[in-house]
């Protein structure tokens, strides 16, 4: 176990001037700086470039259309194969109706992903979008995964472009940064052979940006990655943001192994300072990332108050509804003045906003 006594103040990565952090660096602070330290090193950055106290949330929701899917992820315990009893494919109105339940309890974005199901087509796709926007014009949809866009793509048997200009053409504008689980291609290899390569979901990402597309960009640790993976994957988002620009925030979170076949090798979720320490490296290394999201959903809400003191300045969403974590056991609700109140006792502003991460001037909370 490092010590503080263990690390070489000669070697402290704060000490570079002028430059920016690289891999010998990030897995120094990964591996073996004090987390106490590097939350210091990432709250300073944050303090930086948001000088504000607030810290954002969304209200959201993410009905799945389907739990049909053929990748087999192997830390999936949502999915079901195609005829199982429990799998399940929303029509139109069903889906319409999640949505306008949640928008009357005040959701503003509706985060709509789903399972690789050979059975919906693109055609399908456009189909949800309009009849969303028919019910509910005023809520943004957030809608389908890069691995999904690489799916579709494959199912249609069209390029990708394609894909993306036609979702574009109905109004969307922002992608979630689903299915990039960990951006190797050793670790993908064992946890989601069958899903999006590193090279696709990153493709999609730059065409999706270079088309007029915001995403994010996400990650999922805790099973049988390497500090390395962890910071080649930074490594990868910053160097695709520094051709692009595309990228609004970066969200980790923790593998869950409840009912996935990946729990029999990993049956603990990651320790929350594990978390905390890669909120702290993310706001170090991805230096052209605006937002850093410590989510209180994901990985509890001390860890989620405790990553706003390492670098984050987003608090994610307040989730109306959740299914694929909440299939593998992870369940846990909230309300809006539960997660405003969360913010101000780790010391911050809350301030409610939209999918492009703007403000909505007339809900900063008070």
């Amino acid at each position: 176990m490092t010590t503080t006594s263990d690390f070489q103040p000669a070697n402290r990565p704060e000490q570079r001037i002028g430059d920016r952090y690289e891999r010998t660096q990030a897995l120094e602070m990964l591996g073996r700086m004090p987390l106490g330290e590097l939350m210091g090193m990432a709250h300073r950055a944050r303090r930086q470039r948001w000088p504000q106290s607030v810290v954002t949330f969304v209200i959201d929701t993410n009905p799945n259309y389907t739990n049909i899917c053929v990748t087999r992820c192997v830390f999936c315990a949502f999915c079901r194969e195609p005829g199982d009893q429990e799998a399940y494919t929303l029509a139109p109105d069903v889906l319409v109706e999640r949505v306008k339940k949640a928008y009357a309890r005040g959701a503003t974005t509706v985060l709509l992903q789903g399972g690789h199901n050979p059975e919906i087509r693109l055609n399908d796709w456009l189909t949800y979008l309009r009849a969303i926007r028919s019910a509910c014009p005023a809520i943004h949809i957030h809608p389908f995964s890069p691995a999904e866009y690489v799916f579709m793509a494959r199912t249609e048997k069209i390029p990708v472009e394609e894909v993306l200009q036609a979702v574009y053409a109905e109004g969307v504008r922002t992608i979630p940064g689903g299915g990039a689980e960990i951006l190797t291609e050793r670790v993908r290899r064992k946890v989601a052979n069958a899903k999006a390569t590193t090279a696709q979901w990153l493709a999609v990402c730059e065409k999706a940006h270079h088309i007029g597309f915001r995403t994010t960009a996400t990650m999922m640790y805790g099973h049988v990655e390497t500090d390395e993976d962890i910071v080649e994957h930074l490594m990868q988002l910053r160097a695709l943001q520094d051709r692009t620009g595309g990228f609004s925030a970066f969200i980790p979170w923790s593998f869950k192994p409840g009912g996935s076949p990946l729990s029999r090798r990993v049956a603990v979720q990651a320790h929350p300072a594990r978390y905390v320490r890669i909120i702290a490296l993310a706001r170090l290394v991805l230096d052209n990332f605006p937002h850093i999201q410590s989510s209180w959903f994901s990985e509890s809400i001390p860890a989620g108050q405790l990553g706003l003191l390492a670098g984050a300045d987003d608090f994610g969403g307040v989730l109306l509804e959740e299914n694929v974590l909440r299939t593998a056991g992870h369940d846990c609700a909230t309300t809006i003045e539960t997660v405003k109140t969360i913010i101000r006792r780790a010391g911050f502003t809350p301030a409610q906003r939209n999918s492009y991460y703007e403000i909505l001037t007339s809900q900063l909370a008070d």
